[in-house]
């Protein structure tokens, strides 16, 4: 049961954390169909919404759209509400005055909607225009396609103005997703943290368990397989005592998992996460990151121990 999109750009204040859909198709980062297939991420899904997980997040680009058809086709089975967010990706040949409809179009019709509860521009580029892709935005809402307008890996500077182009048209903007995790704290000294809590705009982080090295599964003996093996090779070798203080710290709370306690450190930040799962089981575990909270030691020794690595 997919939700009914209406302008409302504080949905998200309330949802603690989502489900991330790249790996839905994703062959060359995540290896769809090497392991894991439709049935799997189905299992994913369905085990989310049984957890009050219904915040999906999905783009255009993952699996070349095959990521959105499959949300399309759990969604229209599901007997619960599911919250839709996906994005446009402004590639240079498609930057004209009606690209972000027609994209915007492209990905409904692969969900099977009429309009989807977030919408978000996946990426900054010196070739976009903030002020008219804003305007397209604009529009989409009071077209009744939108709910609320997002967008992703924005800095600060641009995130502002963003927010000014949207303010002009009488609308917020409701988010911005960005790359944050215990190994990845960048924005925290970028302005984006403070010019998103001055805006009043909802951060969203993607890839929150950095994927998978927080997960407590891959050490120097055991690096992630594929591309990520060398992206992450030298930190691997970095990030044991922070793995130890997680471990910790999640047996206080009755045996947390290592990915329970990255989660939760993000929610206690005030921050939206939206970890990938491939399958039923990192479902359940990513929903076990919720009805509990760390304590403020405990995140201070958290962020005491991931400092160096992240630096």
């Amino acid at each position: 049961m997919i939700t009914a999109p209406r302008d409302d750009p504080h949905f998200l204040k309330d949802i603690e954390i989502g489900l991330g859909a790249w790996q839905w198709g994703d062959r060359i980062v995540w290896g769809y169909g090497r392991g894991y297939g439709d049935e799997d991420v189905r299992a994913a899904f369905e085990t989310s919404l049984e957890r009050g997980v219904n915040f999906i997040d999905t783009a255009e680009i993952y699996g070349n759209g095959r990521s959105e058809r499959l949300l399309g086709e759990f969604s229209r089975l599901a007997r619960r509400p599911v919250r839709i967010a996906t994005k446009y990706f402004p590639w240079p040949w498609r930057l004209d005055g009606t690209s972000v409809k027609r994209a915007l179009r492209g990905s409904l019709s692969r969900i099977g909607i009429q309009a989807v509860d977030l919408y978000q521009i996946h990426w900054p580029t010196p070739l976009l225009n903030i002020e008219n892709a804003m305007r397209e935005m604009a529009e989409l809402v009071h077209l009744g396609m939108v709910r609320a307008v997002g967008v992703s890996n924005f800095g600060a500077a641009d995130m502002q103005k963003a927010a000014a182009a949207l303010d002009r048209r009488g609308l917020r903007l409701a988010s911005n997703q960005v790359h944050y995790s215990l190994l990845n704290r960048s924005i925290e000294h970028s302005g984006v943290v403070t010019a998103a809590q001055r805006l009043g705009v909802r951060l969203i982080a993607h890839s929150p368990l950095e994927r998978g090295l927080l997960s407590g599964k891959y050490g120097p003996r055991h690096p992630p397989p594929g591309i990520r093996r060398g992206q992450y090779l030298t930190m691997l070798q970095r990030v044991g005592t922070l793995l130890e203080v997680m471990a910790k710290v999640g047996r206080a709370h009755g045996g947390k998992s290592h990915s329970q306690v990255a989660l939760n450190w993000l929610i206690c930040k005030g921050v939206l996460p939206i970890p990938g799962a491939k399958s039923g089981p990192q479902a359940e575990e990513n929903a076990g990151a919720i009805g509990w909270r760390l304590t403020d030691k405990e995140v201070g020794l958290l962020d005491v121990a991931s400092g160096p690595i992240e630096r």
